[in-house]
């Protein structure tokens, strides 16, 4: 499904990219019931684990230190970082979404790893995944036209850009209410072990599990750049 170019190998040796999909997806409303359970305890568990918080002293630990130096490159700052961050610091919450959506936020602010989803009825495959030159555009979910920095990880169908690490999914394949094949992708800095990644997108997995039981995995795996 992801077709990795040399470019993008040799631009980030030994970053990884990560990919989860399904069909099938029935969401099961004891499920979504479920899933707002998990949520809540996770944010209880973020509260305590971080109630010494230190940004310093964060960025420092693996996944989010390879993050926050991948995301200095282009000015800008890790936004699982900041979500993170309103959670333990300022009381926030998960915001309230479609249940396919909540699993990516729930699962980025458990790990820390970066994650986009889209509805795979509207990719057209292959994806590829490549280096921005620096002159690419694309909607971002809120509408907003953006064009990418060069030196950004990204990926594409055969109609356009699906996300990129710095402004993230695009609006043509979001997901909504009656999406029913979904795809994940994680992309992974340098220096980000596979085990990390490979955790993670089991934790997709379990949930999907939890909120439509039915559903059926299409492919998990992940490339080391």
């Amino acid at each position: 499904m992801l077709q990795i170019s040399e470019e993008l190998k040799e631009a980030y040796p030994g970053g990884c990219i990560g990919e989860v999909s399904f069909k099938n997806v029935n969401v099961d409303n004891s499920g979504v019931i479920n899933l707002n359970r998990a949520k809540e305890e996770l944010m209880e568990s973020l509260r305590d684990n971080y109630k010494d918080y230190s940004r310093v002293a964060l960025i420092q630990t693996e996944p989010m230190k390879n993050y926050v130096t991948y995301y200095k490159k282009f000015k800008k700052t890790y936004h699982v970082l900041l979500q993170l961050e309103s959670v333990i610091l300022k009381g926030k919450s998960i915001p309230e979404s479609y249940p396919l959506v909540m699993i990516m936020f729930k699962s980025e602010l458990k790990n820390l790893i970066l994650t986009a989803a889209h509805d795979l009825d509207r990719i057209t495959l292959p994806i590829g995944v490549e280096l921005s030159r620096g002159d690419e555009r694309y909607n971002l979910l809120n509408g907003m036209e953006k064009e990418l920095p060069a030196g950004d990880m990204f990926m594409e169908d055969r109609e356009g850009i699906i996300s990129s690490i710095i402004y993230g999914p695009d609006s043509r394949t979001q997901i909504d209410e009656d999406t029913n094949r979904v795809l994940y992708t994680v992309y992974a800095p340098p220096g980000i072990e596979g085990s990390l990644i490979n955790e993670h997108l089991n934790d997709i997995v379990h949930y999907i599990n939890m909120v439509a039981p039915q559903a059926e995995m299409i492919k998990m795996t992940f490339h080391k750049l």
